[in-house]
């Protein structure tokens, strides 16, 4: 099993969990005493899908929060499903979000816009207060949406409003991806297992949170050490085996699907599937793969 440093290096740190449809556990690590984090592990398939705007009834999309609050005032990250075909009625919300597409094919953009459908593996980001529509196609869509603060509202066109932000549609096709030949604080690695970063927002070596995609070739077996203070990774494409470091409990990891940590932990992944794996990663704070 091979550790490719992708942020900061520090000195390896585990976390132990039991097994469980949402584990969460702190422990000492078997290898410094004084070493503790909290981890957290939510599959695809145990998510808690309800309505995302009740006030539309059945036509509205399905939503399952992973981690934090959407009704809250706080950070957030949830799944959203929606039927083929569907259509939003133009409407704004009070806070920006960012979405990553996970399957099916998306479209959000002013009203009038021409139909752009993003495949998965494609980013967007929506300002608080703009005007837009969201459209999906395909028999099978979920997109993944994060807020840095709620609580999360759908409101009428009416009470648009400018907070200087503008929108960013990035299609998987124009993702840049950086290698260790690219970027030095990557490591010295070379080979077919070799992951892949590519940056979506923020400084992710810096102390505020950041978001960065990582990609892992098929076959990949490594740990995912971090000692920030936020570490949240949501599946967005292929099927992972996951684990917490030096334990026999492994969970099958589905597009959708999350883990996470606060504090010093590590996160063995193992890329099961021929295409590779990609995993979107919300952190503050640094980490190594």
């Amino acid at each position: 099993m091979r550790s490719i440093g992708v942020l900061l290096p520090f000195l390896c740190l585990f976390v132990m969990l039991g097994c469980g449809s949402t584990p969460t556990a702190k422990v000492n690590d078997p290898m410094d005493g004084n070493a503790s984090g909290t981890v957290e592990v939510v599959p695809a398939s145990e998510v808690n899908w309800t309505a995302l705007n009740p006030a539309r009834g059945d036509k509205s999309p399905k939503a399952a929060t992973i981690w934090g609050d959407r009704g809250a005032d706080e950070a957030t990250g949830f799944l959203v499903q929606f039927v083929d075909g569907f259509s939003s009625p133009p409407h704004i919300h009070n806070v920006t979000y960012r979405g990553m597409v996970i399957s099916g094919l998306v479209h959000n953009d002013d009203p009038d816009a021409a139909m752009m459908w993003m495949p998965p593996g494609s980013f967007w980001t929506q300002p608080a207060g703009e005007t837009h529509i969201t459209a999906a196609q395909g028999d099978h869509n979920v997109a993944y949406i994060e807020i840095d603060a709620g609580p999360y509202l759908v409101q009428p066109p009416s009470e648009a409003f400018d907070n200087g932000e503008r929108p960013v549609n990035v299609d998987a096709s124009n993702i840049v991806w950086l290698g260790p030949h690219d970027i030095a604080w990557l490591g010295d690695h070379d080979g077919p297992d070799t992951p892949e970063v590519a940056f979506l927002w923020g400084d992710p070596r810096g102390d505020g949170p950041a978001g960065i995609l990582i990609k892992l070739p098929a076959g990949f077996d490594g740990v995912i050490r971090t000692d920030g203070s936020v570490f949240r990774a949501v599946v967005v494409e292929g099927s992972l085996d996951y684990a917490a470091h030096q334990t026999v409990c492994v969970t099958r990891m589905e597009p959708g699907s999350y883990f996470g940590s606060t504090g010093e932990a590590a996160h063995r992944v193992s890329c099961l599937v021929s295409g590779g794996c990609v995993l979107y990663i919300r952190v503050a704070g640094g980490l190594s793969l």
